[in-house]
């Protein structure tokens, strides 16, 4: 597996991200090595964590509005870049990514830095990863925020817009990460700087393999290679008695009429503090972060 690692520089001065960097060693899963993961850890140490997982194709930047609101709330805040993402590192080829792989490499990290008693907050692939996380690791979890994700099984045919993404995801001549984003957001146009720090993990199309792979990885067909694992989550969300809670964004045609289909099976979802984030796109967390976190707090609360 070769491997890539964006320069540190592509970080410095990026707005509203002045975070520490932490890492933490993952076995890469082909036999060979390790994989370096970024992630942000704020807030009290001795807090039960919201750990917060970002989607495709962006990275932990898209949390930084909802860190501060968090931290000050008292949480301790843990956000990871999935690996091909952020400051992770970023096998070069597509075929080096899988949804397995992206699982097994985010459980080693839960492992590696003891992750107990956690919120889960999920965006898009963040839900994905983070779900089957739950559901195969259900004692390190106390409650779940689903925002605008799902766990398809390949049972179901995806919506039109899902496959027209997927469809310019691998047609695209260019996949600029930035205007993508900006693209999903009901906020436009972004800052300059904050376009280009979506940007900022990419220095050239070579980074970009997972990025590219990701779109390919969610099930479509009952046979796809992660259906039956999904399915088996799916088991273990329909008993998930602890809080869940779903704070979809207005305005996501990907996702959107997803959390009633978690509501009518969850049940851990019932009396819960539902909430429709409105003026969000696909990236609520960039649109509305601090609403996001406002919801997350009212939620812990409960």
């Amino acid at each position: 597996m070769d491997v890539l690692r964006t320069p540190d520089e592509r970080f410095e001065g990026l707005p509203g991200w002045t975070f520490a960097p932490r890492y933490t060693e993952v076995p890469r899963g082909d036999g060979d090595g390790t994989l370096r993961v970024h992630h942000v850890d704020e807030g009290p140490a001795g807090a039960a964590p919201v750990l917060c997982l970002h989607g495709e194709p962006s990275w932990g930047y898209l949390y930084r509005k909802m860190i501060p609101p968090l931290t000050a709330a008292g949480h301790r805040v843990l956000v990871p870049d999935l690996v091909g993402f952020g400051r992770s590192d970023k096998p070069a080829a597509r075929a080096d990514y899988t949804f397995q792989r992206h699982v097994d490499w985010m459980t080693a990290w839960l492992a590696a830095n003891d992750v107990r008693h956690a919120t889960l907050v999920g965006q898009d692939w963040g839900g994905l990863i983070g779900l089957r996380l739950v559901a195969e690791n259900p004692d390190r979890f106390d409650r779940v925020v689903a925002a605008n994700t799902f766990l398809p099984t390949g049972d179901r045919p995806p919506g039109e817009a899902f496959l027209a993404w997927q469809k310019y995801s691998q047609e695209a001549p260019e996949f600029n990460v930035g205007r993508i984003v900006q693209g999903g957001c009901l906020t436009r146009p972004l800052p300059d700087g904050v376009v280009a720090a979506y940007d900022a993990p990419f220095p050239d199309d070579t980074y970009k393999a997972g990025a590219r792979q990701f779109p390919m990885l969610v099930p479509t067909s009952p046979d796809d290679p992660a259906a039956a694992a999904n399915r088996a989550a799916w088991t273990v969300l329909e008993q998930w008695d602890k809080p869940f809670l779903c704070a979809f964004s207005d305005g996501d045609p990907i996702t959107g009429g997803a959390d009633r289909y978690f509501m009518e099976r969850v049940p851990g979802t019932k009396g819960q503090p539902h909430t429709t984030i409105e003026g969000g796109g696909h990236f609520l967390q960039e649109d509305r972060g601090e609403a996001l976190a406002a919801a997350i707090i009212r939620f812990t609360l409960v």
